[in-house]
């Protein structure tokens, strides 16, 4: 099934100015990001920017991106507009792959694509993989995810899941072990008629208490597939430490 990559970029963020922008290995980060998507199988990859400056870095290493509002609230609204810009059809697939993820692999990316085509009930696929620690397991920063048989998402939670009634009754000392707690990746595909209707959809109670967006679709009806994978992904970049850490890596690698 082909499938378009779009890949949000927002220059302005806390924690880390420009992130966008950032060099890693002499290329914005950016452009990295892009570069790892187009070796996976899509069809298309486009960067869906909010900045003249992004959408200059692109243009100079050969990256395609299209311009977009910059008072969108999330990135899901983003990548509407990129949709309709696009003139993307109702059954097209769009995989979200997050501006920050210049280690993101290939073959995850067309996995998650590839949920929507074994799963004709979801409207929405993601991906997921072991927790290993107690300390991932009760870090409210990890998101957990619970499926049912047909690996479809049941719920997703900040919260330590499942909850061992019996193994937790002197506190958290170890981890479950049926079913084993999965750890989500923010890694999404979307049909793109869901897509486009989806930030208008009323937000969720439980998407505002949890905040986690994902939580909309399931609220009003919608399905999320899920992939499972047996590795952690490749380091996001959220922090000027996460920026360091992932330049070592890409040093160690393409040096």
């Amino acid at each position: 099934m082909p499938f378009t990559v779009l890949i949000p970029a927002r220059l302005a963020s806390t924690r880390l100015p420009n992130k966008p922008l950032a060099d890693i290995g002499g290329k914005p980060m950016i452009v990295r990001v892009a570069e790892r998507a187009e070796c996976s199988g899509a069809a298309q990859v486009v960067v869906a920017a909010d900045a003249p400056e992004i959408l200059s870095a692109c243009a100079a290493h050969g990256v395609r991106a299209v311009p977009t509002r910059a008072d969108h609230p999330s990135g899901s609204d983003r990548l509407a507009e990129a949709c309709a810009l696009l003139g993307l059809h109702g059954d097209d697939v769009v995989v979200n792959v997050q501006g920050d993820e210049p280690l993101i692999d290939p073959a995850l990316i067309d996995a998650v694509a590839g949920l929507l085509k074994k799963q004709p009930l979801a409207q929405m696929g993601t991906a997921a993989h072991a927790i290993e620690t107690v300390e991932d397991f009760t870090n409210p920063n990890v998101v957990k995810v619970i499926t049912d048989a047909r690996g479809l998402a049941l719920t997703f939670s900040r919260a330590p899941l499942p909850w061992w009634r019996d193994g937790f009754a002197q506190g958290i000392t170890q981890l479950p072990t049926a079913p084993a707690p999965l750890r989500h990746i923010g890694l999404y595909s979307y049909r793109a008629a869901f897509l486009r209707a989806f930030p208008s959809m009323p937000p969720a109670p439980l998407e505002q208490c949890e905040a986690l967006e994902q939580l909309r679709a399931l609220w009003h009806g919608h399905r999320i597939a899920v992939h499972f994978t047996p590795h952690a992904p490749g380091a996001g970049v959220d922090t000027p430490e996460d920026l360091a850490r992932v330049r070592a890596l890409f040093d160690a690698t393409h040096g």
